[in-house]
């Protein structure tokens, strides 16, 4: 049984979100396949989906709804999971199988090279795989005393990419930025609609426009002049995957 580990909170991401995860999983698997969810409400979640509590996490008031909280994940116990274990993030598209993504380097650290910071060996956590119980230090710590590592990284991502020494990047083209590298650059992104390449096992909206945005042509911005340069035409294969 392989499985799929998803962290729900708040609000901008509802049970809809949840459920066109575990949709995707499950089509574009050959294996038996579960999702599990870490969740504070589980209203409206599809019953086949396992749920379980988000874990305590000694963590200021002001980042307990922010990325920091995915270092739950580090923690073991962690429900009654085991082996190798792929997370994804809920604003992500499934494009490809996802099979490939447990064979690949089993019982490491696998993550997506951070697509902002190519030279700097930083993992992109929208998707990883982890083996549960072997980086338990990195939860540990922060439960212990979060004031330094608060005080040396300013996302969580970067702390995880420093703490593992045998980290692993998947392959370059399984896992895309649907704003970094799809989108096509200014000007052109006002009369092109960005492409899915055929290799992409996952598009990960990170910032805006998120997945549910892209896919009718939505760019939400404060400023005025920001519109000027951020707009996406609408994206029809993201329907298709996202369902």
């Amino acid at each position: 049984m392989q499985t799929v580990i998803c962290m729900k909170w708040g609000t901008r991401y509802g049970a809809e979100f949840v459920n066109r995860l575990y949709n995707a999983v499950q089509r574009n698997t050959k294996r038996d396949t579960r999702l599990v969810c870490l969740t504070d409400d589980t209203t409206g979640i599809n019953p086949n989906v396992v749920c379980a509590d988000i874990p305590e996490i000694n963590l200021p008031k002001e980042l307990i709804n922010t990325p920091w909280r995915k270092l739950t994940l580090w923690k073991a116990p962690l429900v009654d999971l085991s082996g190798d274990v792929l997370f994804l993030d809920l604003d992500l598209v499934i494009t490809g199988s996802i099979d490939a993504l447990f064979d690949y380097e089993p019982g490491r650290f696998c993550v997506i090279r951070n697509w902002t910071q190519l030279k700097d060996s930083i993992g992109n956590t929208s998707c990883f795989r982890f083996p549960v119980g072997k980086y338990t230090h990195i939860y540990d710590r922060i439960q212990a005393d979060p004031d330094p590592i608060l005080a040396k990284y300013r996302i969580e991502q970067v702390y995880i990419s420093r703490e593992i020494e045998d980290m692993v990047f998947w392959p370059t083209l399984w896992c895309a930025s649907f704003k970094h590298t799809l989108m096509p650059r200014w000007p052109m992104n006002f009369f092109k609609t960005p492409k899915l390449p055929r290799d992409t096992k996952i598009v990960a909206f990170t910032g805006k426009p998120d997945q549910d945005e892209a896919v009718i042509g939505v760019w939400p911005v404060k400023a005025w002049y920001k519109r000027l340069y951020k707009y996406v035409k609408p994206t029809p294969w993201i329907a298709e995957h996202w369902q």
